[in-house]
């Protein structure tokens, strides 16, 4: 029977972009992507930045693998929910997650419009594709939630889901933790509760 193991210099090398990428994300989330240089990122994994482009040309490359590592990841959260689940609990799962991650320094600050890194978006095929079944996804959950009217039907997919996205990126959520009046896990549970039941107190009558 053939190993499918890889072999030893491919596994280092595979080892080694993970942990690119890693840095990688927690400097976009620290300094964003304009602030961020390649010495940063050769500095944090501890490479020299010619060992640093064996792997990625340029730091639009790094961003762009960034972010569609973390919609691979995205995509497996949503896959892995039980199917029971109503829909919009899995859309609260799914912000909730987000949230979460982004505290943990996951999910990357990165700026809406810049030429060099909307190219190395668009030419990174995993990254449409990926970009598309997590839309896709999105909108199928907004559906089946409105059709079990737990989501409000006059209210456009559109408003809804990209709400979702902003949300997973408000910078509230930097105001909340500098003020340090409450922790982590209670930001991520008034932004889920804000986004999803709203701000006006529930009538009595």
């Amino acid at each position: 029977m053939l190993s499918l193991k890889l072999p030893f210099k491919k596994q280092q090398f595979e080892a080694r972009e993970e942990a690119i990428l890693d840095a990688v994300n927690q400097l976009l989330s620290e300094k964003g992507f304009d602030l961020m240089t390649m010495d940063d990122v050769g500095e944090a994994v501890g490479v020299a930045k010619g060992s640093l482009y064996k792997h990625f040309s340029s730091k639009e490359k790094l961003a762009a693998a960034v972010m569609t590592r973390l919609l691979r990841q995205t995509v497996e959260v949503l896959d892995g929910m039980p199917a029971e689940w109503r829909a919009v609990r899995r859309l609260e799962e799914i912000l909730r997650w987000s949230l979460q991650h982004r505290m943990r320094g996951g999910v990357p600050h990165l700026p809406s419009t810049r030429g060099a890194l909307q190219r190395a978006l668009m030419f990174n095929l995993e990254y449409l594709a990926l970009a598309l079944k997590v839309n896709k996804k999105f909108y199928a959950l907004v559906k089946d939630a409105k059709c079990d009217g737990d989501v409000h039907g006059e209210v456009s997919d559109d408003v809804i889901v990209y709400t979702l996205y902003a949300r997973s990126c408000d910078p509230t959520v930097e105001y909340l933790r500098r003020d340090g009046k409450l922790s982590d896990e209670q930001i991520v549970e008034a932004m889920v509760e804000a986004t999803f039941h709203g701000l006006v107190g529930r009538s009595t009558e």
